[in-house]
């Protein structure tokens, strides 16, 4: 591929990407790469992920379900991080010199 044609390929490929970062889903290719597999990427990655035919966008369903995804794991990481950290304090019961 000539670089000029890659290039121009590239810029294309930014202008459809809307933000500054864009939900992308794979794309299977020679090298082995799965599809399917949803990711987010800045603008200028995700541009040339789809030049190269390495990924598409994805669409609005699919960006709103990746998200939500994201969130609610980071919630229960959260959720597990706040259980581990709680601390708890033993205290010694009196004794009996302590009581008269």
């Amino acid at each position: 591929m000539d670089v000029r044609t890659y290039y121009q390929k590239v810029r294309e490929a930014e202008k459809t990407v809307k933000g500054k970062d864009a939900v992308l889903v794979s794309l299977a290719t020679p090298e082995g790469g799965k599809a399917d597999v949803r990711t987010e990427a800045p603008r200028a990655v995700a541009a040339k992920l789809i030049a190269e035919g390495r990924a598409r966008l994805a669409t609005e369903l699919e960006s709103q379900e990746f998200r939500k995804g994201i969130r609610d794991a980071r919630e229960r990481h959260e959720q597990q991080e706040a259980a581990r950290r709680v601390q708890v304090v033993v205290m010694p019961a009196e004794s009996k010199k302590e009581r008269s």
